[in-house]
């Protein structure tokens, strides 16, 4: 044990802050959270029945909506049975890794994701996030640990599972180039290429479909630029791309979609016009996948999965209030997802509540993006390793 707690300094929070998750993961299968809940896991497993055991092909011969490397996780659970508990037990393995890859980046965040299931809810046994989103921590942890190859061979899965991790890249981009080790990069497009190139082979149409499909979405209910409407209006809820969206409003919906790209630029370039350190690219990757949730035109309670393990990442005052926002975002949620989502769908109940969440997502993007320093020396705020 000593020897492995050498080599494996965080060996102890890893321990703690893992077992810590499992405990609230179990939780959340039961009292108030076992009631209402809305699965996708259903969804999943049709997928991965029609290959195990229909020897079907993703793309060419049934639409697929996720990158191929998602189907990893769809594919496990089919060839183990009892399709509900493989696929609980292989989400709740994603989260035991992300406290692990956590704890090698800030031990002290490791405990916040031990937590984030109570802070998430029931879905976070239903939805497959804790998967991309532990490929991408996991690219971040080895390329601040000068691991620049590994890094970028987990990002380049990373994408081709979901494709929200590619707004990392540039700030990986930069990272390599500063230590020297750019090339590194390759690994990362070989290991998307591997993923991705094969599908596109055989099933090009499908595949393209599948991209353009996502783009293509009219402004879902529960984004900002819905909440909006759906507080102050009556708009008709219409069903599209496998959830509930507002017929009409593309210009509004073309506004936020503008919106959040023009964030996420002004974000790499504030990025690239300072210092190229572990504290900025923490801070950045963080604010980018911020930015993508809270101005899209599409917003689904799953999203905010991907934030858990990089806002407590961040250091300072900055990371504090920002750790404090995204707990209300997550807390927020909850109070209308899902066991009062048809009553919002249907009548606009809590509409308030969608609105101040989305608010909240905001605040954080601002609290995350803004310019200059929010820590201060020593203490809780210090930029030093705890």
């Amino acid at each position: 044990m000593n020897e492995l707690s050498r080599r494996w300094p965080q060996l102890d929070v890893t321990l703690a802050a893992g077992g810590l998750f499992l405990f609230c993961f179990a939780l959340v299968n039961r009292w108030f959270w076992a009631h209402g809940q809305l699965v996708d896991w259903p969804v999943y497993k049709t997928y991965g029945d029609a290959i195990v055991h229909h020897g079907l092909v993703p793309y060419r011969d049934f639409a697929l909506e996720y990158p191929p490397a998602a189907l990893v996780v769809f594919v496990i659970p089919s060839l183990v049975g009892d399709y509900r508990m493989s696929f609980e037990v292989l989400m709740a393995l994603c989260g035991v890794g992300l406290v692990a890859v956590v704890a090698t980046i800030r031990p002290a965040a490791a405990y916040y994701v031990g937590i984030s299931p109570l802070l998430v809810g029931s879905l976070i046994l239903t939805r497959f996030d804790l998967w991309p989103a532990l490929l991408t921590t996991g690219a971040l942890a080895a390329l601040l640990g000068g691991r620049h190859r590994l890094g970028w061979g987990l990002l380049g899965i990373a994408v081709a599972a979901k494709l929200w991790p590619v707004l990392i890249v540039p700030l990986a981009l930069a990272w390599s180039l500063m230590h020297g080790r750019l090339r590194a990069s390759l690994v990362g497009l070989a290991t998307f290429a591997i993923t991705v190139v094969p599908f596109a082979l055989i099933a090009p149409h499908g595949l393209f479909e599948s991209v353009r499909g996502q783009g293509d979405r009219p402004l879902q209910i529960e984004s900002l630029g819905a909440s909006l409407l759906t507080t102050f209006g009556r708009p008709l809820v219409i069903t599209s791309h496998g959830s509930q969206s507002l017929a009409g409003h593309g210009t509004l919906g073309a506004f936020f979609a503008a919106a959040q790209v023009i964030a996420i630029v002004a974000l790499w370039i504030a990025f690239l016009r300072g210092p190229i350190d572990r504290e900025r690219v923490l801070q950045y990757s963080a604010a980018c996948v911020c930015a993508f949730v809270a101005l899209g035109k599409v917003l689904s309670p799953q999203f905010l999965l991907w934030l858990v393990p990089l806002v407590p990442l961040v250091r300072g005052r900055r990371g504090i209030a920002a750790t404090i926002l995204l707990s209300a975002a997550l807390v927020l949620t909850q109070v209308w997802f899902p066991w009062r989502y048809w009553g919002y769908v249907e009548h606009f109940h809590l509409a308030g509540v969608v609105l101040a969440r989305n608010l909240v997502l905001l605040a954080l993007l601002v609290v995350l993006a803004w310019p200059g320093s929010l820590a201060r020396p020593g203490g809780v705020g210090s930029t030093e390793p705890p």
